[in-house]
């Protein structure tokens, strides 16, 4: 037997893997960072052995949390991820197996890997809507895109909206979701983004951490910076992607903004909004109420019960993206988290939150977004 994980999004620290019944890993920290929770590699040579993997350090991760109803991420063809049952006893968490096939990977997540990233960026070229904009350049030096998406005749009155995702790279769900979201807005013959291009114009950034992304860090670029604590002050140095998607929304406006995450604990899909800003008044109050209600409407797999707690007024923190920009353009601006594990109100045995259900949440967003356009309209904020 062997395991490996030297490619895009790998991430594992190999102790045993000599006996079947006693396969012990450790989960990595980030690099040049102490966070840790992501991983994602093959097992090799285990066809029809009754395998146990034990992640020896689960009580040292960041979000020890997580772990508890928390399943395995599987897969024997890497494009179906199944959930494997685990036992976390307080120290060790343990999943039990046996496939008949070679090989197995593993994963926190179900990874979306970079070349998946360049691959919907290429299918979104090919719309006459679509705009790809490089930005710049990460730590790594990769290319750093977006995509800018209207119709041909756009006027300036339009609403400018924003969705970022993958600030935190091993929060795979997010470009899921976008992926999803992005496919549905340039459907042709769906007549909620018809409707929705007819108002507004989109500003998409899937991945916000490349880097962090193939690295396989759970939540820091190259640098070791978390980037949704750098909307401050962000610099090229340490968190270029922060500072050069900032500066493009300085450039342009911001109407709405939406920005999409996963939580390691909280089974639920929620959203958490700006009510700690100083700015925050009975318009962004109501602005938020009146989405959280279009999303009820878009789609059960939303809720408003499990979130987290409220901020008190004037603590907003504003190095987070979604404060940074609800308190500097005046608009409505939420994140959105996604569970790992599953959606405790729609549960699913066999794939627990999954790709799937993360893109056609990203489809339902759409309605929600439409259904929220009128009151934008109605109460426009500070867009640059």
């Amino acid at each position: 037997m062997k395991i490996s994980h030297k490619f895009d999004g790998g991430r594992i620290q190999v102790l045993a893997c000599e006996q079947a019944d006693d396969i012990r890993v450790n989960i990595d920290k980030d690099s040049n960072a102490d966070f840790r929770q992501w991983f994602y590699f093959r097992l090799h040579g285990v066809k029809d052995k009754d395998c146990v993997v034990k992640f020896m350090n689960a009580a040292d991760c960041s979000y020890v949390e997580g772990w508890q109803d928390y399943d395995v991420c599987a897969s024997t063809d890497r494009h179906d991820w199944f959930r494997l049952p685990t036992d976390f006893d307080g120290k060790v968490m343990s999943v039990e197996f046996n496939t008949d096939t070679d090989d197995i990977y593993l994963a926190y997540f179900a990874p979306y890997s970079f070349d998946r990233h360049l691959d919907l960026l290429a299918f979104a070229q090919y719309s006459p809507l679509t705009e790809v904009i490089n930005l710049g350049e990460t730590v790594d030096g990769r290319d750093f895109d977006m995509l800018k998406i209207e119709q041909p005749d756009s006027d300036d009155d339009k609403l400018n909206v924003w969705l970022t995702a993958r600030q935190h790279p091993g929060e795979t769900m997010a470009e899921w979701f976008m992926e999803g979201f992005i496919e549905s807005l340039l459907d042709a013959d769906n007549p909620t983004s018809r409707a929705l291009l007819q108002q507004c114009r989109f500003y998409l950034v899937p991945n916000m951490n490349p880097d962090g992304a193939y690295r396989g860090n759970l939540r820091t670029n190259a640098a070791g910076a978390n980037l949704n604590r750098e909307w401050k002050e962000p610099s090229l140095e340490k968190s270029p992607e922060v500072f050069l998607v900032r500066q493009k929304m300085h450039t342009e406006g911001v109407d709405m903004f939406l920005d999409v995450h996963g939580d390691e604990a909280i089974p639920y899909n929620f959203v958490a909004g700006c009510e700690g800003n100083p700015n925050y008044d009975e318009r962004l109050k109501n602005l938020e109420e009146v989405f959280k209600s279009a999303y009820f409407t878009a789609t059960p797999e939303f809720q408003d019960v499990h979130k987290y707690d409220l901020d008190e007024p004037g603590k907003g923190d504003l190095r987070l993206a979604t404060n940074y920009v609800g308190q500097t353009f005046s608009c409505l601006a939420y994140t959105l988290e996604m569970p790992f594990k599953d959606n405790h109100d729609l549960p699913d045995e066999e794939y627990g939150w999954s790709p799937e259900r993360c893109k056609k949440l990203g489809e339902d967003t759409l309605v929600a977004l439409l259904n929220t356009v009128p009151a934008v309209l109605a109460n426009p904020g500070e867009s640059s």
